[in-house]
């Protein structure tokens, strides 16, 4: 159920309306300056369904959702899917060749393997095992045009890297679709906003420092026209006997990441990219990682973990100058 405040502003033009609700074992989250005459109950309405659809479509953690039913597919038969999830699955693909395999949907088996997935496995005594994620350049077609999907491997493909991105873009649609022009969206910790608000200022966003044990902002910025998506060592964990590990598979060595690296944030024009982007350059790590955005022109702002807490800022892009002036 979602739950939705209007506030009047000075402006007697305008008025704000906050609105969240659950989806995806989290929390989405509007904010939105409107004129009179707007039908709020029902852009309300349309972004709890838009996330809802978005879940139905590519939660690996329901039995019912379209991914499932394509994993659950015999290998090499083709496979109706949504048009939102054929683009998805076709934009994932790119990411990963892209990254070389560093982003790769296809380490569902894995994720279940070390404890993170919907089939859990007792990782208390160590590595499980099972080698790398196969690269999905071959194991996995996508129709775009068509609308379906085959796997051409056993392979249990995995959208926790990219849906929630864009369950935010598909808000920020909704909001489109209504022709609101000043709006601030997000699913989590990954966020888009449209325009300035009302007093000419953009939105603020804080940056989560990345703490086991509680939540805090180590920083702000200033997002306007844009998205930011944050992957971390932080949020999805579990102790073991081997020591602690965190939910991001590192598909090339089937083991969970263990680079150093507590969080990557990621700007980017749409959430889906900034999303699956921060995931990747948190697997290729400090000095791969640093290299691939500054080659992409990519605004990332990276922090690396050592024993007496965060030891290393690396920034690029409009991250570096943020950087710089000490995070303010």
């Amino acid at each position: 159920m979602s739950k939705t405040s209007i506030e009047r502003l000075p402006d007697a033009r305008l008025q704000r309306c906050r609105a969240s609700g659950a989806t995806m074992g989290t929390r989405w989250s509007a904010q939105f300056h409107f004129e009179p005459g707007l039908d709020v109950d029902r852009v309300v309405a349309e972004l709890g369904s838009a996330v809802a659809t978005v879940d139905a479509q590519m939660s690996n953690w329901r039995e019912d959702s379209d991914l499932a039913r394509l994993n659950r597919a015999a290998s090499g038969q083709w496979v109706d899917v949504p048009a939102e999830l054929a683009h998805v699955l076709d934009r994932a693909l790119g990411i990963g060749r892209d990254t070389g395999n560093a982003f790769n949907i296809g380490v569902g088996a894995l994720a279940g393997a070390w404890g993170f997935g919907p089939g859990r496995g007792d990782t208390s005594a160590g590595a499980p095992g099972g080698g790398a994620a196969p690269v999905l350049q071959g194991a996995l077609d996508i129709d775009v045009a068509n609308r379906r999907a085959r796997r051409n491997a056993e392979v249990a493909l995995d959208l926790c890297g990219i849906a929630k991105g864009f369950g935010v873009d598909a808000l920020g649609r909704v909001l489109g679709r209504h022709g609101i022009a000043s709006w601030l969206v997000g699913i989590d910790g990954e966020m888009r906003a449209r325009g300035r608000k009302p007093d000419g200022t953009p939105w603020a966003i804080a940056i989560e420092a990345p703490g086991f044990e509680r939540r805090a902002a180590m920083g702000v910025i200033e997002l306007e026209d844009a998205a930011v998506a944050t992957s971390g060592d932080y949020r999805h964990w579990r102790d073991t006997d081997a020591g602690r590990i965190a939910h991001t598979m590192d598909p090339r060595t089937g083991e969970p990441v263990r680079n150093g690296v507590a969080s990557v944030t990621v700007l980017a024009q749409d959430c889906m990219d900034a999303d699956a982007h921060a995931t990747a350059l948190l697997v290729l790590g400090e000095h791969a990682g640093r290299a691939w955005a500054e080659r992409h022109g990519l605004d990332m702002l990276m922090l690396v973990r050592g024993e007496g807490g965060i030891i290393r800022t690396i920034a690029t892009g409009v991250f570096a100058a943020w950087a710089r002036a000490g995070a303010n």
